[in-house]
């Protein structure tokens, strides 16, 4: 079962949801609709870009605050980090 991103309110939890996402990967990655790396990135990036539209969606405001610089170092980090 995969964590809510609305209970990730703190580095344990962003990193307890990643956790989640690869646990649901690895049960059933197959029913993702980018369940290998390349299109999962674009996904993320394509995603990213449009997040507004989301957020407009779901009549919720794109939070203005928030630490785009940690998000991008971890995701590069975890290219190499062991």
């Amino acid at each position: 079962m995969t964590v809510s991103p609305e209970h990730v309110d703190s580095r344990e939890a962003l990193a307890a949801f990643v956790r989640s996402l690869q646990r649901s990967h690895a049960e059933d990655g197959g029913s993702w609709e980018n369940a290998d790396l390349p299109s999962f990135l674009e996904a993320l990036a394509a995603w990213v870009d449009d997040a507004d539209g989301w957020y407009g969606n779901a009549s919720r405001e794109l939070p203005v605050s928030g630490d785009w610089t940690f998000f991008a170092r971890a995701l590069q980090a975890a290219s190499i980090y062991e």
